[in-house]
């Protein structure tokens, strides 16, 4: 059996992919990986997530992990989305380094040898530039029209061309497994961290199989959710929005006062003044309704439910694993890292 050789060892590296609808390139996949990763270390793991994918998946993580024990197999309960389910899969690794990347194959395998060799330079973080990226026209307007509205409301500048591949050192990994969200994006919280980061060109391959799943009404939840959970400049704008409002409805009323004082020109329009009346109640509602917003998202938090649910690995547990009581999370004990005082 391949990898038995590594099974007691810790892994070099670390390779983290969800997988959702795409279970014809999973031995493609795992053959490319070990391609290129046999030219940096023989002792690498591969942790397939599967995100209660609709097809067969499961079964053909498993079919690979029985011929290669280096990879593993991670059976969520249900669907929890992608950034859920990255976060799943590097819970459980042990890699000093850790690879995220998706499994379709646009995310090439090869691009690793690059992105290790940059990382060796000094760096904590490198992430893969999609400098021509091989998707539909469409998405890519969607993503950079994603990507402005968000750096708008966040204060933040972004780079569209970079998504989740990448290589992270262990400690990034290890503080990013202590920021608990509900609503995550791992570019961005990496980003927050602040470790030593940089970003390399990459080649971007085209979908060999299946579509995406960030279609335009999934792009635009996730946008407002991500700016929700982020950002209060939403607020800040509608306070600004009704102070205006207020202003220019007192300069509107002196001016009515002046021109019945100077030219005794009566007010009139039982119509306007509706009129007027609907536009504030819309402004009114709209507001609370963003402030609802908010108040459902801490609602979210506070239920302090988990992230993900485990259904099933395809390996034994060797190491000590802790339960993180306020997430009834579980996550394997990295004693070269002190555990954080608290999670979300």
């Amino acid at each position: 059996m391949q990898g038995s050789e590594t099974l007691q060892s810790k892994p070099h590296i670390s390779i983290v992919s969800p997988v959702y609808g795409c279970v014809d390139v999973l031995p493609e996949l795992c053959r490319q990986l070990d391609e290129h990763l046999s030219t940096i270390t023989k002792d690498y793991e591969i942790i397939l997530v599967n995100d209660a994918s609709p097809d067969a998946a499961w079964a053909a993580i498993r079919r690979l992990a029985r011929k290669d024990m280096r990879i593993k197999g991670v059976d969520l309960s249900r669907n929890f989305g992608q950034h859920a389910a990255i976060t799943a899969g590097l819970s459980q690794s042990t890699g000093d380094w850790v690879v995220v990347m998706d499994c379709d194959l646009q995310d090439q395998p090869k691009e690793i040898v690059k992105l290790y060799a940059k990382a060796r330079e000094g760096y904590e973080v490198v992430f893969a530039r999609r400098y021509q990226r091989q998707d539909k026209p469409i998405k890519v307007a969607l993503s950079h029209l994603y990507r402005r509205v968000y750096d708008y409301f966040t204060d933040t500048n972004s780079d569209p061309a970079v998504a989740n591949f990448g290589i992270y050192k262990r400690r990034v990994i290890d503080a990013f497994l202590t920021m608990r969200e509900r609503n995550r994006t791992l570019q961005l919280f990496i980003r927050w961290l602040g470790f030593r980061n940089t970003s390399i060109n990459v080649e971007h391959a085209a979908r060999s199989t299946g579509e995406s799943g960030y279609r335009f009404g999934k792009l635009l939840r996730m946008a407002l959710s991500n700016i929700i959970s982020q950002s209060n400049k939403p607020l800040r704008i509608s306070i600004a929005f009704g102070f205006f409002m207020s202003l220019a409805s007192m300069v509107y009323a002196v001016y009515l006062v002046i021109r019945y004082l100077v030219w005794g020109t009566p007010v009139q329009g039982w119509t306007s003044v509706i009129v007027s009346i609907y536009f504030i109640g819309g402004l009114v509602f709209a507001n609370l309704g963003i402030l609802g917003l908010y108040i459902g998202k801490v609602f979210d938090e506070t239920k302090g439910r988990p992230l993900y649910v485990i259904r099933e690995r395809t390996w034994s547990q060797s190491m000590p694993f802790t339960a993180d009581v306020a997430n009834d999370d579980v996550r394997p004990l990295n004693p070269d890292v002190s555990s954080p005082d608290t999670h979300e």
